[in-house]
Formats: C-alpha cells, sequence, structure tokens
C-alpha cells in the first residue's frame, strides 16, 4: 500500500502554532499517522462535505481532506471543538 502525501494550508500550520506545545505534539503525531491510514477508527465523515473528514484529539478537533486518486491528504483546521466549524 502507499502512503499519502500530508499537505497543509497555511492557516492550519498557523493554528498548530498556537496551541501549547504537549497538544501540538500529540496532534502533530497523530496527523503523520494518517500517511499510512487516512481514515483510523476514531475518525469520522463530515456529512456537509466531500471527502472530509474530521478526528478528535482530546479537545481538539483536525478537519482534513482525502483525495484517493493523487495519494494527498490536505490539513484543512486545526482548532478547540468549541469553534473549529464555524
Amino acid at each position: 500500500m502507499n502512503s499519502y502525501q500530508i499537505l497543509w494550508k497555511k492557516s492550519a500550520v498557523k493554528e498548530l502554532q498556537k496551541l501549547p506545545p504537549d497538544i501540538a505534539c500529540s496532534i502533530f503525531s497523530i496527523i503523520s499517522d494518517l500517511s499510512a491510514e487516512p481514515r483510523p477508527h476514531n475518525c469520522k465523515k463530515l456529512i456537509s462535505l466531500a471527502n472530509h473528514y474530521r478526528m478528535r484529539v482530546g479537545d481538539y478537533r483536525v478537519v482534513y481532506r482525502v483525495e484517493d486518486e493523487i495519494l494527498v491528504i490536505e490539513i484543512i483546521r486545526i482548532g478547540h471543538r468549541k469553534d473549529v466549524y464555524r
């Protein structure tokens, strides 16, 4: 099985940098694991958007898009669960 390339939106990188270092580390580690398994058991498909998923990391959410044809995962948003979907 081929591994997926992970691309980051600039806004997602900024959101990750604003988080406390311990939380940012655990989120980055989980995102790195997506290259091998883009749809782990704890991800949920977003109904409103095609090919978009979210993962829970404590009180934070990672929203990402999977492009199976070109083996790309794009990290779109990272934020606290109370305001990540706004």
